[in-house]
């Protein structure tokens, strides 16, 4: 872990409260980078390991996003309320609270790299990198690929998931127990989950008011506000030098992601071999001397 100095503190974002870390110095000469985790309704648990890079000399702020982890929760929000653009709004109202609007990069994770592909085709002067990591530019292309690895489980793993979402029974134990399976080859295959990444999730477990409203009940059901969503007509807008990450073993599957390497105009991208949907954890150190390498060009303007 990294065991540079570290500040947490509140953003003011309407009525409500963006909590924010800061690891390293803000005021350091290379750019800061700002992580988003997933979800939507994941904490910044799950993607700390990011705070690494800070190693390197540069400010890595990570957040929650409003209604999950230490931000605002609001249960009784109606479903229409999350929506991309208050994720955008938030996301605008961190970087101008901490003054770094003019000069910054990103690092969106799953659907934090989907919130950064929307933030980044408005092309905002103060983006000098964009970081993609294990995400997908269409959610329609997403449920088919998860649908097409389900396939691949064991024949009774794929029965016990069936028989339980046609009874209606998802909080089953057995249910739940199915579902694991999926996870540990496509999610996390670092068995068992690390620490961060349990604790993330069983934040979700406590309060999926966001991942209910936007995504759905599961990976397989994404019945939310989500469901038609894609940005792959206007990645082409995309200014900023991009990495696309991704692992062979990963729920955003090469052919999940390959429309972001199609059709951003100044991008690469890197599959980890020995990673499913985190190499951040599962690979954490080739994972972060990537990233950080990545960043260094940008900022010696290495990237064109």
């Amino acid at each position: 872990m990294s065991s540079q100095m570290s500040f947490e503190g509140f953003a003011p974002f309407g009525e409500h409260q963006t909590w924010y870390r800061i690891t390293g110095d803000l005021d350091a000469d290379k750019t800061p980078l700002v992580v988003a985790h997933g979800g939507p309704g994941c904490t910044h648990d799950y993607v700390d390991s990011f705070r690494d890079i800070a190693a390197t000399g540069r400010a890595v702020i990570h957040y929650d996003q409003l209604g999950n982890g230490n931000s605002t929760h609001l249960p009784d929000a109606p479903s229409d309320f999350w929506t991309i653009a208050l994720f955008l709004a938030e996301l605008d109202n961190l970087l101008a609270h901490l003054k770094i609007a003019d000069n910054y990069m990103y690092l969106g994770q799953s659907w934090g790299g989907m919130l950064g592909s929307e933030h980044a085709v408005r092309r905002p002067k103060g983006l000098k990198g964009l970081i993609l990591a294990n995400s997908p530019p269409s959610m329609r292309l997403w449920v088919s690929e998860a649908n097409r690895l389900r396939q691949a489980l064991p024949p009774e793993v794929q029965d016990t998931l069936l028989r339980h979402e046609t009874a209606g029974t998802l909080t089953d134990p057995d249910y739940k127990a199915a579902s694991q399976v999926f996870y540990n080859r496509h999610v996390c295959r670092v068995v068992p989950w690390p620490e961060e990444v349990a604790r993330t999730f069983a934040l979700m477990d406590a309060d999926s008011t966001v991942y209910g409203a936007m995504n759905g009940p599961t990976e397989f059901h994404v019945i939310g506000s989500l469901r038609d969503w894609s940005v792959i007509d206007r990645l082409h807008q995309i200014e900023a030098p991009t990495l696309l990450i991704s692992g062979r073993h990963d729920e955003a599957t090469p052919a999940v992601v390959q429309p972001f390497a199609d059709n951003i105009p100044n991008t690469r991208w890197v599959i980890f071999e020995d990673s499913s949907h985190m190499p951040h954890v599962e690979e954490r150190d080739a994972c972060m001397r990537t990233v950080a390498a990545f960043l260094d060009e940008i900022d010696a303007g290495n990237t064109d």
